[in-house]
Order: structure tokens, then sequence, then C-alpha cells
């Protein structure tokens, strides 16, 4: 494949042919250099920031002025400021500028920002380290629009999981990596600092040197006149992304993980020193657990979703963030004391401490899961021209939660709350706003439903699924065989659909509150209720009108035998008052499943099927609506569910 970004046309079907692993784009230049670019960024803010925190915890003595107990708050809070005062510029810029020299610049600046670090190290001067903790926030806040609206210009919608995945993996990689120098160079009593000072200017001279590299890309609004005031912005990127209320949920989802992640990585040091009882290079441990948990959490994204966008993946992550979360406080709860600091081995030989080391790890990759999908969603969702501006309106919104879960953890320690019981109030407060937000958009609950119903029955096997298309109005048309036709059809196709369905199904509890929820449109047949009907065509046409998929089962009733029943004309109204294409699909492997429908009255019947059986979803071609009759529409889907029920 060329480095060249491909075409809008072309680009998804080529990337869905070609592109066989994420790990692929690492070859490639117009990703491995942006990749390895913010990959040693990332390190380098953590190098400085992890050995800072060390040396102020574990040294105190050595920086006058300094509260050890609050020091690794105050620093993220510093740290994050800038994305306050300085996000909405940078969306500006970066949608204005060729991302390429952008890069470059900023940089170019992170080596002038570690020379004055390095100087702090050097003298340990608290206010030149803080001043370097802020101006590495500047450099991070210019780069995060430049690094999240990079992605979709060179990457097809199919890679753009995967790219997303392998971005998140690199950079808690390099945190972990940051983390190792970091600990280990103030670790070093003699000459710590020097190494600190040395780490930190080559990083950024092997960062400035790699940028060089990165390709070319196209400002998408050149004409961009800038707003030089950061308030009047930071509200007109607030509206902007409000617009899209889907992607604005989205926004508030990714910054309440920045919340909890803060919460926890600001904490390792003082869990490590008085719950852990444990030495510095026991931080480094706890980094590397939650680092590793978090890259495998994003690489595994791809694999899960099978190369699209799928938000189902986001609940699970968040459920398994609280129940991980908790268990750690319990975990921690369940130490003995220990009279002295334990080193790496001593930590590791302690069979309690591989439960915490547990619970880290996956709440960390269950935060994988939870984050990859939403930065996917926002980047295909906002519209090119204003993505950088998007993107600063979450590093705006992420930097704002940051700060209250800094005070909040701030706050908490100074009423007397131990680092496990901050665990345990952030794991409840997840619950909350993750209910908060699903009530609000129930797109992510039903596409998690759909996900693990499908995916704890069923094998599925989509045959040419590419043919339902990413945008833009149609007709779906699939045979009836089962209870769960529609819940199959949602977690495969990669966007909404809004299913046409017998209006008694919305009687039912469970069936009618999750289709209602999916926006479902209920029909009825004319001799019981010919304005239901009529309003059934008049929602699908509107449906289309506004660029939908509208999904109808034309048999008009669950198949009893195995066998088709006769097309209905419903196909021909819908089409007939808004003209779409119409797209035959074919389910086989459900009949003879507890959810399908035999001969007899009684439901549910003895499974013929177990769990995990096989089943498949072919999709054929587009059909021109004028030839769409229920004849023609039922040989086609006849020939794609082929012999196979």
């Amino acid at each position: 494949m060329s480095d060249r970004p491909l075409p809008a046309t072309r680009r998804g079907s080529r990337a869905h042919e070609a592109h066989e692993s994420q790990f692929r784009l690492l070859r490639q230049r117009r990703f491995a250099p942006f990749f390895w670019t913010q990959f040693l960024g990332a390190m380098n803010d953590n190098v400085f920031k992890i050995g800072f925190t060390s040396l102020v915890t574990y040294q105190a003595a050595r920086f006058s002025g300094v509260d050890p107990a609050t020091a690794a708050f105050l620093i993220s809070a510093i740290f994050i400021l800038p994305f306050v005062l300085f996000s909405a510029t940078s969306g500006q810029i970066a949608d204005k500028y060729d991302k390429a020299m952008l890069t470059r610049l900023v940089k170019s600046f992170e080596i002038v920002v570690m020379l004055i670090g390095g100087a702090g190290f050097w003298l340990h001067s608290a206010p030149l380290l803080y001043l370097c903790t802020f101006l590495m926030g500047v450099h991070s806040t210019v780069f995060g629009p430049v690094k999240y609206s990079y992605l979709p210009q060179h990457l097809s919608k199919a890679e753009l999981i995967g790219g997303n995945g392998m971005v998140e993996m690199g950079t808690f990689v390099a945190i972990l990596l940051g983390a190792i120098v970091g600990g280990a160079g103030a670790g070093l009593a003699e000459h710590g600092a020097l190494v600190l000072a040395g780490a930190c200017i080559a990083i950024a001279l092997a960062g400035r040197i790699v940028s060089g590299f990165v390709p070319a890309t196209a400002a998408p609004q050149p004409e961009l006149r800038i707003n030089w005031n950061p308030f009047s912005e930071t509200w007109r990127n607030l509206k902007l992304a409000r617009e899209n209320r889907t992607v604005f949920l989205s926004l508030l989802g990714i910054s309440w993980l920045w919340f909890v992640g803060a919460t926890f990585l600001s904490s390792f040091f003082s869990f490590a020193k008085n719950v852990l009882s444990a030495n510095p290079d026991v931080v480094t441990v706890l980094l590397g657990t939650f680092s590793i948990g978090i890259g495998i959490g994003s690489l595994l994204c791809e694999k899960l979703s099978k190369r699209r966008i799928e938000i189902g993946l986001v609940p699970l992550g968040s459920i398994g963030m609280s129940v991980f979360a908790i268990d750690l406080f319990f975990a921690s709860h369940a130490l003995a004391p220990v009279g002295h600091l334990l080193s790496v081995g001593e930590f590791l030989g302690r069979l309690a401490h591989w439960r915490v080391l547990a619970d880290l790890f996956l709440l960390a990759m269950f935060g994988g899961f939870y984050s990859v999908p939403l930065y996917a969603l926002i980047q295909s969702r906002s519209r090119p021209s204003h993505r950088a501006r998007i993107i600063a309106a979450n590093n705006i919104l992420n930097s704002l939660f940051m700060i209250v879960s800094a005070l909040m953890a701030m706050g908490l320690t100074s009423a007397g709350f131990g680092i496990p019981a901050i665990f345990l109030v952030t794991a409840l407060l997840n619950i909350v706003v993750a209910t908060y937000i699903y009530s609000l958009v129930p797109e992510f609950l039903l596409r998690f439903i759909a996900w693990m119903l499908v995916h704890t029955f069923y094998r599925i096997r989509l045959v040419h699924a590419e043919r339902i298309p990413d945008e833009g109005a149609a007709v779906l048309v699939c045979n009836h065989v089962s209870f769960v036709d529609a819940i199959v059809i949602m977690a495969e196709s990669p966007r909404p659909i809004r299913f046409v369905m017998d209006h008694q199904i919305f009687s039912s509890p469970f069936a009618g509150w999750v289709f209602r929820h999916a926006k479902a449109i209920p029909i009825a047949p004319a001799h019981q209720d010919p304005e239901l009907l009529a309003r059934a065509y008049e929602r699908c046409a509107q449906a289309l009108a506004e660029g939908e998929l509208v999904c109808i089962f034309p048999e008009g009733k669950l198949t009893r035998t195995g066998e088709m029943n006769p097309f209905r004309h419903g196909v021909m109204e819908i089409v007939g008052r808004t003209p779409a294409p119409v797209i035959p699909m074919a389910l086989r492997g459900l009949w003879g499943s507890v959810f399908s429908r035999g001969n007899d009255a009684h439901w549910p019947r003895p499974i013929r099927k177990g769990v995990m059986s096989r089943l498949s979803l072919a999709v054929g071609e587009p059909i021109d609506p004028a030839q769409a009759t229920p004849e023609k529409l039922q040989q086609i889907v006849t020939e794609l569910r082929g012999a196979r029920k």
C-alpha cells in the first residue's frame, strides 16, 4: 500500500483488502514517523514528571517549600493547566496549518523546555521544575489537536480503530519506559539529577529528528482567521462540540476516563510508600502493570471490534474499570503491615500483592476498551474542517476533569481519606457517571447489549459486510428466522439502523425497551391498525430522507419451518415514497437455536443448537429501488442464504 493517503472513494475497500494487522502501519511513512514522534514526546513527559515526583516524594529535604504528601497532585494540576488556557487556540492552529510543520515546531520547543528542566534538576530548584512542568503542558496542549486530527487524514475508516489502538498502546508503553528511566534516575543519590537532565534533553533531540520524517498533511481550513482570545475561543469550541450530541457526550466520556486515570496515576507514589510499604522501584512496577494493561486493551479493540468503530465496547470498559477498582480497594485493605520499605523482589514475593497488580492490569485493560472506540467515534463523526477544534474541545474538557481529579484527591487526602478510599470513591463515581451518560445516549448501551448477546451465543461469519454503506440512505431487506435477527444485524452493522418491527414487540418489557431506544419503527397490518401502518411508512420516508438506514423483514413474521414466507409489498411502499438503494441480506444458521420458533406453540423450545453455534450474515449487491420487487428480492435473499437455514 502506498504511503500517500487514499482517495475517499477507494480508501475503505483497499484498506479492508490489504490491511492485515494494525502493526503493518509501523512500516509505512504515513504513520510510523508520527507514531514515534508522539511516543518520544509521551516518554519525555514521564521521564520528567516521574523523576520530579519521585525526588520530591522520597527526597523532600532537597526541595524547600514542597509538601511531599500533595506534590504529585500539584505537579499533575500544573501540567494540565495549559490545556485549559490554550487548547482552543491550539485547535485553530491545527486546522489552519500543515500538521507536519506544526509537529516540527512543537518538537523544537520541547528542546528549549527540557533545557530549563535540566537546569532545575541540576540546581534542585522547585520553581524551575514547576515552570518546566507548565511548559511541557503547553507542549502537549499544542500537539494534542495535531495528534488526533492527523490520523483521520492518513488512515481509512477501517484503520482508525487499529491506528488509535497503536497510538494508545504506544503512549502507555512510553509512559512505562519514562517511568523506568525517571524512577531509576531519581534513585541515583549522587548523579540522579544529572542523569534526568541528560535523558530529558536527549529524548527531546531524538523526537525532533524523527519529526522531520512526518509527511506533509494539508491544512483542512487554511483560510481560518485565528481568534487569539483563549476565553471566547474556548467557549466557541465547546459550542462547536455540542452541535453533535453523540460526539459531545463522547468527549465527556473520554474526559471522565482521564479523571479516573489521573486519580490512579497521581496516587501511585503515595500508594506505594504508605499502603504497600514499598520503595520507589515498586512505583515503576505499578506504572508498568497499568501501562501494559491499557496497551493490551487498546490493541485488542481492533480484534474485538472487527476493525469497525464498535462503541459497544465502551460500556464493557466502564463496567470492568469499576469492578476492578472496587476490588483494588479490598485488596489494599487485606495487606498486612510491614516495618520497612519493600524492594521489588520482596514486593513480588508476597501473594497478596499479585492481586493488587491483577486489579491494576485489568482496570487498565478495560480502560483501553473504553477509550479507543470513543476516540475513533469522535474522529469519524466530526466534520473534517472542524476536527482539530473538536479535539481541542476534548483537551479542554480533559484538563478540567483532571484538575477536578487533582483537587478531589487533595481534598480527600486533607480530610483523612487514604489512597484505597480514594480509589473506592473514584470507582463508585464511575458507576454513577457511566449510568448517566448511557441514559443520555442509549446507542452505547444498545450496541453493548447487541455485542454481548451475539458474541456470547454465536460465532458469526460476515460475507461482504462492506456492502452495508458507511453513509447515506439505504433499505436493508432480510429473511426473518428468529427473535434476535435485528440484534444480530445491529451488532454487525457499522452504523445505527432503524428497524421496522411488529407493533406487538413494543409491549414486551425488555425487547420493547431495546427497540424503542433504537428508534425502531412500529408497524401493523392494515386490517389491525391502518393509521399505525400509514405512520410507519411516513417515518420510514423521513428516516431515508435524513440519510439513515432502514431495515425491514418483508416476510412480516417469523418462519415456523425454516423456509422463507412470501415477501410482502412493504418494501415497494417505502422506496416508492423515498427512493433509496435496496440491499438484500440473508441470515443462515439461526434456525434451530433457542431464539427461533418451531411448529409448536411453546417458547422457549428445547435447544437444538448450543451456545457459540455458527451463523452467517451474507450481504448482496445494492439494487435499484425501481427493480426491488418482492419476487426479485425473495429470489436474491434465497440465493444468499443457500441450503443452510
